[in-house]
């Protein structure tokens, strides 16, 4: 019977592509197209706003607190076998949270896929980096930032629409479709690798990394809210960096730690993950606080002043098309550091008086962020695995997301104190305090061009041969590749 079975032949290279990306796209959607329900969510469940915000809560907080252990999980059990069960996991729990009967139910899915989430980034990656070579990942520009740029960019009026014109509940059943079809495009497309720790599973690591990111990520994103002197908010901080600082002691001194943070004393990726933390400050910081200063200026309405940001996803789209062409030509140093030092320029003069008052030219700087920023996002992404050994791919994938998602944190808490937290709910009159924000996000990417001049002046190049003329190693020929690769 079994010869009467027809399996899909699909090339493994396109099934990574075609999964990663749509994966990704759902988990970028889900992190913003929330926002502009939860005034709707409440009132469907008679509750308050502020217990409607536990929705976002519990999806960031599980996000963070799935990021420590993602390499581990991956390099353990296989990275094919944890993606395509976190993208089960993330699948199943968007169908919950559109068919939930109340609030709690909604809390607990959300909570899931935010877990989910956060392993299908450094997976998804890993999956990614290791199907293709250093020199062949500058192709993969076009790949990487629709999910991580133009999906959070579309979330807001997306959920909106589908809030108006159909129901909340459409929010999340749009991930269903869209992810049992990648699980199954993935369990046929897919080829496993299970590279096999070194060592017994980091149980100390674990419980000092996992609860201070997820401390850490509650306390950044709702003290600039609720106030840094809620007692909630205030101890996840303080706990939060004890715990920290706690987990990097020990995962220096470990002999097989959770993170292996020895692999940041590698000079290009360390400064591409310094970079990555650096340019995630500044961008989620003037993506918020912009805004903010939109409204102070011209008296405009909150869907408004998204919208005056929209352009910049436009710009990272393009952007996208262009970095493959110019990384093999200029390197990953000449391309980057003139790069960010326009994009701390485009900064700056978004907070000179007068522009704020300008729509279009509040479109044409945003455009401008997107272009030359997306640039070096792009080129630092690509350029700054490939020195990383291929056993240490998903340990440094998931250290890499660790480092990005607590600057972008970082980068919002810090323009939230510089404009006060009474100015949350309401803009300010007054657009000084969020103009002096926006030259802090300036003075961040400014900064990152110092850290840019640490990375290598050539692209990665190919091997002596390419792969077509490549001699096959025992084993990887085309019988070889009807089976799943699997090491360790």
């Amino acid at each position: 019977m079994s010869g009467l079975l027809i399996r899909p032949r699909i090339r493994p290279r396109v099934a990574v592509v075609l999964v990663y990306t749509a994966a990704m796209c759902m988990n970028g959607l889900d992190s913003t197209i929330v926002n502009p329900a939860l005034y709707t969510i409440a009132g469907d469940f008679g509750r308050p706003l502020s217990a409607a915000n536990t929705v976002e809560t519990a999806f960031l907080v599980a996000l963070a607190v799935g990021l420590p252990v993602a390499g581990w999980l991956g390099d353990r059990f296989g990275t094919k076998r944890v993606f395509l069960g976190a993208l089960t996991a993330f699948t199943i729990a968007s169908a919950v949270c559109g068919l939930a009967p109340d609030l709690t139910t909604l809390v607990v899915a959300r909570a899931v896929q935010g877990l989910a989430g956060g392993l299908l980034t450094p997976v998804g990656m890993t999956l990614l980096f290791r199907a293709f070579p250093p020199h062949e990942r500058m192709k993969l520009a076009k790949v990487l930032i629709v999910p991580t740029a133009l999906m959070p960019a579309l979330g807001p009026p997306l959920g909106g629409l589908l809030t108006e014109h159909l129901s909340w509940h459409w929010l999340f059943f749009v991930n269903v479709p869209i992810g049992a079809a990648a699980v199954l495009l993935g369990a046929f497309g897919l080829r496993e690798h299970v590279e096999g720790p070194e060592g017994k599973f980091d149980m100390v690591g674990f419980w000092l990394a996992t609860p201070a990111l997820g401390l850490l990520t509650y306390a950044l994103g709702f003290g600039p809210s609720q106030g840094w002197t809620k007692p909630a908010v205030a101890v996840s901080a303080v706990l939060g960096s004890i715990l920290l600082v706690a987990a990097v002691v020990h995962q220096a001194r470990a002999k097989t730690p959770l993170l292996k943070l020895r692999l940041l004393a590698d000079r290009v990726y360390g400064s591409a993950s310094a970079l990555a933390g650096v340019t995630a400050a500044g961008l989620m910081g003037v993506l918020f606080v912009f805004p903010l200063l939109y409204q102070a200026s011209l008296g405009a309405s909150a869907l408004d002043a998204g919208l005056s940001v929209f352009p910049e996803a436009v710009g990272l789209m393009l952007a996208s098309q262009v970095v493959d062409r110019l990384l093999p030509r200029l390197g990953p140093r000449l391309l980057t550091v003139p790069a960010l030092l326009v994009a701390a320029a485009v900064f700056a003069t978004l907070a000179v008086p007068g522009v704020a008052e300008n729509a279009w030219s509040v479109r044409g700087l945003m455009f401008l962020i997107g272009l030359v920023l997306g640039t070096a996002v792009l080129t630092v992404q690509i350029s700054g695995f490939a020195s990383i050994a291929p056993p240490d791919m998903g340990q440094a994938m998931g250290l890499f997301q660790i480092v990005r998602t607590l600057g972008g944190a970082l980068g919002i808490a810090a323009c939230a104190a510089v404009i006060g937290g009474g100015h949350m709910t309401e803009a300010s009159a007054d657009p000084g305090p969020y103009r002096t924000a926006v030259w802090v996000t300036a003075a961040l990417v400014a900064a990152g061009a110092l850290i840019a001049l640490r990375l290598p002046r050539e692209a990665p190049q190919p091997p002596p041969f390419d792969d077509e003329e490549a001699p096959v190693p025992p084993g990887e020929g085309p019988a070889a590749q009807e089976a799943p690769v699997a090491k360790g």
